[in-house]
Formats: C-alpha cells, structure tokens, sequence
C-alpha cells in the first residue's frame, strides 16, 4: 500500500478526505498543492495531466489515480472496509449518502475557491456582497442539514447513529468554512454539537487545517 494525497490545506473537499483517511488509520504521504501561490499549482502541466479538472484532492493509491472527494471517500470504504464509514444497514447507508451530498453538491460547490475567484475577477463582486454570497449559501444548507438531523430518530453522538460516517467528514470541514466566514451558527445547535463531539477525536483533529504541513496564517 501506498497511498499519497494530493491537498490543500483550505480545501474542505482535501479536508474532509483527510478525516476519512485517519478514520481508516491509513498512512498516506501527503503532497501539497498550493490553490493560491504563482495563480495555483493546479494548472501546471504535471498536475493537469492527473487531473484535467485541476482539483484537489487526488489520491493515488499504487499505480491508480482517484479524483472527486466522494468518489475517493466511497473507494477507501470498499478497499479498507476496517473500520467502516457507512452503517452496514441500507436504509442508513442512504441517509449518510444524503447528507454527505447536502454538503458536497449544494453547499460547497457554490463557495468553493474557483467560484469566489469568478465572483471578485469576472462580476466585481466583492468585500461584504461576497461574503453575504459564501453566509447565504451556507445558511441555505445548513437549515436543511440542521432539520434533517432532528426529524430523524437515527441522529445519535454523530450524524447517523454513534460513530463517525461519511456525512460527519463531509460536515466538518464545512462547519469550519462557517466559521472562517463568521457566519452565525447560533440557529443550528445538532450542527454544533456534532461538531464539537467530532473535534474531540483524534483523526478530526489532526485532519484540520491548522494542522497541515502547509498550513498558513
């Protein structure tokens, strides 16, 4: 085995990777790719040529190279079933799915670097309106995710039930955004609780930005 992921230490989709990575106690060599500096490593040559979307993450594991965060999260579950990221239940392997993908199609797409950099560059959209742009869309998901999380009588420690699944690595990294962007949090207390019980663990912890090798302040 010999896993490497290709990450930036701001990416909530390299982030939540991260998290599935440690919960799976799986070593991986870590390779930064800088989102920012030089206008972004991701457009260089050697890196289109792995991933024509110039995206991280990546994860290569041996020879085979593995692109879109979910579609990687989804490839460790079926390559390293120990421990699991989905219940072994149907019905609440689709929820997990569903919330993860509250999180990945509808939330983070529309604050991800590429769109706030086409909003400053191309439509001047700027300072506060962009902020208001990154809160609101944030709010949007995270009123749905927060109700989600009451109606069902699954909800435990975690997202589903109590231990840690793929939504609760979908989730975090996006708590943190709302942090970073200071959004107010006060109307999702499940939200907050979870996170707060995640960030108690040690592969959360050591999964976050702060954390990273190219972390900057």
């Amino acid at each position: 085995m010999e896993l490497k992921l290709y990450s930036y230490w701001r990416s909530s989709a390299s982030y939540r990777v991260r998290i599935a990575l440690n919960l799976k106690e799986l070593s991986y060599d870590l390779i930064p790719i800088h989102l920012v500096r030089d206008g972004g490593e991701q457009h260089k040559r050697d890196f289109i040529e792995m991933n024509p979307q110039r995206l991280v993450p990546i994860l290569t594991d041996g020879g085979r190279v593995f692109r879109q965060s979910m579609a990687i999260m989804e490839y460790l579950e079926e390559a390293y079933p120990d421990p699991v990221l989905l219940p072994a239940e149907i019905r609440a392997r689709g929820r997990v799915r569903s919330l993860a993908q509250i999180i990945n199609c509808d939330v983070h797409p529309l604050n991800n670097l590429r769109v706030l950099m086409y909003l400053e560059k191309e439509l001047e959209v700027r300072g506060s309106r962009k902020t208001g742009w990154i809160q609101y869309w944030i709010s949007e998901g995270f009123t749905a995710f927060e109700e989600l999380l009451n109606i069902s009588p699954t909800t435990g420690t975690f997202c589903e039930g109590d231990y840690p699944t793929l939504a609760d690595c979908c989730l975090i990294p996006q708590v943190y955004n709302a942090i970073r962007f200071k959004c107010d949090l006060e109307p999702y207390p499940e939200i907050r609780r979870i996170y707060e019980n995640c960030m108690e663990l040690e592969p959360f912890f050591d999964a976050s930005p702060e954390e990273q090798p190219d972390y900057e302040e």
